[in-house]
C-alpha cells in the first residue's frame, strides 16, 4: 500500500531534504511553507493560530482522505538578547513557541485523531541537540520550544502505542542550513566546529534519511525513540 506523507517546513534546508529523499519511494507526499502553493505543497503563516488545522485538512484533501505519516520540520532559529526591551524579548518568545511548539502540537493532535479512525500511523517530529544541552544565551526560546517537542512525542509514544500509532523525534544538531550557515558565521565557524567530534556539521540528506528509516522501516518497538544526529557533539 502506498504511504501517505504530509511533511511541514518543506521549503529549504531539512524539509526539502526530505522531499527529495522520499522520491522513488512507493509513497505520496504533500509538503507545506509559508507561501506559493503548488500541486504538492500547502501554504500557510504558522503564526496564524488557524494555520494547522488549514494545512492538515488540505494535505488531507490532496491525498484522498487519508494520511499515515506526519512529518513536523518547520521551525524557527531567531535570536533575542536578555538585554532586549520586555516586549520585544516576549514577543520573540511568543513568536518561537507558536511556530516551533504550539502548531507542531496541533497537528500531533489532528493526526491522531485521524490516525485513531485509520489503524494507526506515525508521527515524526523534528527537534534539535538543544533539547537536552541547551543553547546560545539568545535562545532560550529555541532549546525550550525543541524540549517540548521531544517530551510531546514521548507523550504520545506512551499514550497512544496500542492504538498502533507510533512517535518518534530526530534532535539534529548543527545542520547546514541557511539557519545553521549564519549562525556558524556569527559565532565564529572554526571554533563551533571544533566542538563537534565528527569535524563537520550535518548534512540535511543525512536527517532526510533518519526521517525515511522512521517513517517506512522502524520496527514499532522503537514508538517514543529519540534519535540524535549530532557528530557526537553531544551523547545523551
Amino acid at each position: 500500500m502506498t504511504i501517505n506523507i504530509f511533511a511541514t517546513g518543506t521549503s529549504r534546508g531539512i524539509g526539502r531534504a526530505i522531499i527529495e529523499r522520499f522520491a522513488g519511494e512507493d509513497v505520496r507526499i504533500i509538503g507545506h511553507r509559508s507561501a506559493d502553493p503548488d500541486d504538492v505543497t500547502v501554504t500557510a503563516d504558522l503564526t496564524d493560530p488557524t494555520a494547522p488545522r488549514r494545512i492538515w485538512e488540505q494535505a488531507l484533501e490532496q491525498l484522498d482522505g487519508r494520511i499515515d505519516v506526519l512529518v513536523n520540520n518547520a521551525g524557527i532559529f531567531e535570536a533575542v538578547s536578555i538585554d532586549a526591551p520586555d516586549a520585544a524579548w516576549t514577543e520573540a518568545w511568543n513568536r518561537t513557541m507558536q511556530i516551533n511548539l504550539t502548531a507542531s502540537a496541533e497537528l500531533c493532535r489532528l493526526a491522531v485523531l485521524h490516525f485513531r479512525r485509520h489503524g494507526g500511523g506515525r508521527i515524526i517530529n523534528i527537534a534539535s541537540r538543544a533539547a537536552y544541552r541547551g543553547d546560545s544565551p539568545a535562545h532560550w526560546h529555541y532549546a525550550a520550544s525543541k524540549a517540548g517537542m521531544v517530551a510531546m512525542t514521548k507523550t504520545i509514544a506512551r499514550g497512544y502505542g496500542t492504538e498502533n500509532i507510533l512517535a518518534f523525534a530526530v534532535c539534529p544538531g548543527f545542520t547546514m542550513t541557511g539557519m545553521a550557515e549564519e549562525y556558524l558565521a556569527s559565532r565564529g565557524g572554526d571554533k563551533l566546529l571544533a566542538d563537534i567530534p565528527l569535524g563537520r556539521v550535518a548534512d540535511p540528506a543525512e536527517v532526510a534519511e533518519t526521517v525515511k528509516f522512521l517513517a517506512l522501516d522502524a520496527p514499532p518497538s522503537m514508538t517514543g525513540a529519540v534519535i540524535d544526529v549530532n557528530g557526537a557533539s553531544y551523547v545523551r
